[in-house]
């Protein structure tokens, strides 16, 4: 794991400021998790931390719903949707480094 993807992971806003980061009301963020848009972390006393990369998935979420008009509904499917298709590259990449493994010649 990189450096960078650790500290995008890193639980550390408590759900009022992450709901200010996110410009939502903080029972908005507890719906969101309830129907499984979001999964926060939890600390030993169960309080709820998010993370960079929270923040901008939810930011994501708003910015379909606001702006484009994409209904909950809708943007569970494109968030799935975007996954999948990451997925899908990844394995390509995996493949072509595989395939030029086999394209290089021997000793």
């Amino acid at each position: 794991m990189r450096m960078k993807d650790s500290a995008e992971n890193e639980p550390r806003y408590v759900i009022s400021i992450a709901a200010r980061m996110v410009g939502v009301q903080t029972h908005t963020l507890r719906y969101y998790e309830k129907v499984g848009i979001v999964e926060p972390s939890r600390s030993r006393g169960n309080i709820r931390l998010y993370s960079e990369r929270d923040i901008a998935h939810l930011r994501r979420v708003k910015t379909l719903m606001d702006d484009m008009g994409v209904n909950l509904a809708g943007v569970e499917v494109i968030m799935r949707m975007v996954q999948q298709m990451l997925e899908m590259q990844n394995q390509l990449q995996e493949l072509e480094s595989e395939l030029h493994r086999f394209e290089e010649p021997g000793p």
